[in-house]
């Protein structure tokens, strides 16, 4: 275990203090625009990148590295990465939107050209050449073509800086002059995992450090009635409010003391019957707006010559890390400092201080890997719990949730209901599209004290509906070129269950639906799926992703009995990546269940960094994305939560895991843009197209479980 904490808070760079301080709030930060506050020559002749994004698991860390080295000429072994820590890196707001790349990474490429042009100018000016006379290899500037007097990065900075802003016309390399963007470099955070070395922020000790856990009611929104003591041995409890800690010398310790204290709370606000979940939220509170409309939607399905309806509904989900979530905290009497597994630092440390009334000029957040994020997990959360203690005690204090607290007190991808009605004309052509969807904002990030757990249970109000909302409407409108078409989403103000971002927010129930219904309208016109589909994508781009994922599928090749293939696409937030999947599963009839043989996915993302990165993301994206289909639901009663365990919220098991498939379609000549998020979106339609194929059974509800099945198939019968 490590004994000294990364990024030592005395080793704090006057650049990035700079930066940190920068420009105003937003959710992808204020970026600054001065070289120093991005890049450092170093003495020995490295470069260190600053970057106020993080590593998620992602890769983002190799191949912004990638990016760095590509535009300065030197070897990717010569970068080193410091990222989301708040009194050195940019404020580049959150890491998350599939953003990183085709933002930050574009704005270190420019960073880095300006570097490389200013490096070239101080050379030319020391040997007496023109910079065009020039040329630069790892780091080393020599005159082209012949042997001659040579500088370096480091001997021309001489540990100084640039002090100058980046240069939006510094020359930027072009594709084919790439030798290191485009390759499969190795991950950079990789090592350090699979030789033990300390690499997460559970694996971080500090002197005198003490060890709490946290003492929270499953159902969120109860009060403390009564607390008792008295089998605490060895444990200090701390309350502050109704929040209520045990702290030990020893993890162990901490266990025992929470399992032997007797804590009343009061009963929380029934939540409702999850059979009537769905219908609930259509009586919610909400504020109607029509995300994009062309022609007349409701006229053309009117005269259609078939009208087709059908609901889709998405459940709770829980980001299920597998580890649960962890923070350590220190608070000096002065100043507060905290590692944690944070999307975002910046943002982070402005809600921490305003939590602990502290200047926020007091509150650094050091970002260490958590156990995987896949959104607004609860990594804030025990960010905040850390917090208060460290403040509480005046120690060194680390906190580490329970798995049950992990199921119970994270944040959950919101419960969705969608409902699409469409028209065919006489000639099997859609004549009108509807789609109305129930979704509130997916982005309640941590800003105010009431947006924390702990902030909640020291008296703080739970916020308001936000005036800002985001991620219901994602991927809500289609590609597909149509007349007549209409998208409403119905902005509630509440939902029984505390509830925040998720991979890909709304767009993995919106396309699950509209994925789904474009399958159902081509079978209600006796139309291939794949031909249906292409009969209304005008962009070439789009085509290419279905034409190929389908030819690498087989696409149409007979199969058994029982088997089917389904297709889906999407342009993930109608802008970003093109991807196109296409299953292969197997039906039992007897009893509903579900086996996914094969997935192939082809994926466009313009310009490819890293190819082995990407086919990373494809395939974590398919292996989350096909667990969420088919398993993950979280399951509660009116007296709250009740999936607590891996047992009640199932996922995806090593023996369920399908061929994968990827084919990129690399784009030199256009920009980069995430592959973090897109190939979520078309895996449960393409999952529950392949079973209508399979065995003519329609499920229209995620998890596509056995029993949903089975009574789809049932409902056949009858």
């Amino acid at each position: 275990m490590s004994n000294t904490p990364p990024n030592n808070p005395n080793d704090i760079n006057p650049a990035g203090q700079h930066a940190a301080a920068a420009g105003a709030r937003s959710f992808f930060g204020a970026a600054s625009q001065q070289l120093d506050d991005w890049l450092a020559i170093e003495p020995d002749g490295t470069i260190t990148v600053f970057s106020g994004k993080v590593e998620l698991g992602t890769g983002v860390r190799t191949a912004l590295a990638q990016v760095v080295a590509e535009e300065m000429d030197v070897a990717l072994e010569r970068i080193q990465m410091v990222m989301g820590d708040t009194a050195r890196t940019p404020n580049e707001g959150y890491t998350a939107g599939s953003m990183t790349v085709k933002s930050s990474g574009m704005t270190l490429r420019r960073a880095a050209a300006t570097a490389r042009q200013l490096l070239l100018a101080m050379a030319a000016a020391e040997l007496g050449m023109s910079p065009d006379e020039l040329t630069i290899r790892d780091g080393v500037i020599t005159p082209r073509g012949a042997a001659g007097p040579r500088v370096t990065f480091a001997g021309l900075m001489a540990g100084g800086r640039f002090e100058r802003p980046i240069s939006e016309t510094a020359p930027l390399k072009q594709p084919e002059q790439y030798q290191i963007v485009g390759t499969s470099a190795s991950r950079l955070d990789l090592p350090a995992r699979f030789t033990g070395q300390p690499s997460f922020v559970h694996d971080l000790r500090l002197p005198g450090m003490l060890h709490a856990r946290v003492v929270r009611p499953f159902d969120v929104g109860s009060t403390l009635i009564s607390l008792d003591d008295a089998a605490v041995r060895d444990a200090r409890v701390v309350r502050v409010g109704d929040f209520v800690a045990v702290v030990a010398e020893r993890e162990e310790g901490a266990i025992r003391a929470a399992r032997s204290l007797r804590v009343t709370w009061s009963e929380a606000v029934a939540l409702p019957a999850m059979d009537s979940l769905h219908e609930s939220l259509r009586h919610e509170q909400a504020t109607v707006r029509v995300a994009m409309a062309s022609g007349d939607a409701e006229a053309a399905i009117q005269r259609a010559a078939r009208q087709l309806s059908a609901t889709y509904t998405m459940p709770f989900q829980a980001h299920a890390s597998v580890g649960p979530s962890c923070a350590v905290a220190n608070f000096d009497g002065e100043s507060l400092t905290v590692w944690c597994a944070t999307q975002g630092a910046h943002p982070l440390r402005a809600a921490l201080a305003g939590l602990l009334r502290l200047p926020e000029e007091r509150v650094r957040v050091i970002y260490m890997e958590g156990s995987g994020s896949y959104g607004h997990n609860g990594s804030d959360d025990v960010a905040a719990d850390a917090a208060v203690l460290a403040r509480e005690l005046r120690q060194p204090v680390r906190v580490q949730w329970s798995r049950a607290d992990e199921f119970a007190g994270e944040p959950k991808t919101p419960a969705m209901v969608i409902d699409l009605r469409g028209g065919l004309d006489h000639e099997g052509a859609i004549s009108g599209w509807s789609f109305e969807g129930w979704s509130p904002s997916h982005g309640n990030r941590p800003r105010q004290d009431g947006d924390f757990l702990v902030g909640r249970q020291m008296g703080a109000a739970e916020p308001a509906a936000r005036a800002f909302v985001v991620g219901g409407d994602r991927n809500a409108p289609t590609d597909y070129s149509m007349r007549d078409q209409r998208v409403t989403i119905h902005w509630l103000a509440r939902e029984p269950l505390r509830f925040s971002s998720m991979r890909s927010l709304g767009a993995f129930a919106n396309t699950f639906a509209n994925e789904s219904f474009m399958d159902e309208l081509a079978a209600s016109a006796g139309a291939d799926p794949l031909a249906f589909r292409l009969r209304y994508l005008d962009d070439p781009r789009a085509r290419a992703v279905l034409e190929t994922a389908a030819r690498c599928a087989g696409w149409g090749e007979p199969l058994p009995a029982g088997e089917g293939r389904g297709l889906a696409f999407a342009r993930y937030e109608n802008t970003e990546a093109y991807v196109a999947t296409v299953t292969e599963v197997a039906v039992d009839g007897a009893t509903g269940a579900v086996r996914v043989r094969r997935i192939v996915v082809a994926h466009d993302c313009g310009q490819i960094i890293n190819p082995d990165g990407v086919r990373n993301q494809i395939e974590g994206n398919v292996i989350q994305s096909l667990s969420r289909a088919l398993k993950e639901e979280v399951q509660f009663t009116p007296a709250g939560i009740t999936s607590l365990d891996w047992e009640s919220y199932p996922i995806l098991t090593f023996s369920e895991i399908p061929e994968i498939i990827t084919e990129l379609i690399d784009q030199p000549g256009q920009p980069p843009v995430g592959s973090g998020e897109p190939a979520t979106v078309t895996t449960a339609p393409a999952v529950a197209n392949a079973i209508y194929a399979a065995c003519g059974a329609r499920v229209r509800a995620i998890p596509l479980t056995p029993a949903r099945v089975k009574a789809a198939l049932d409902s056949l019968a009858h």
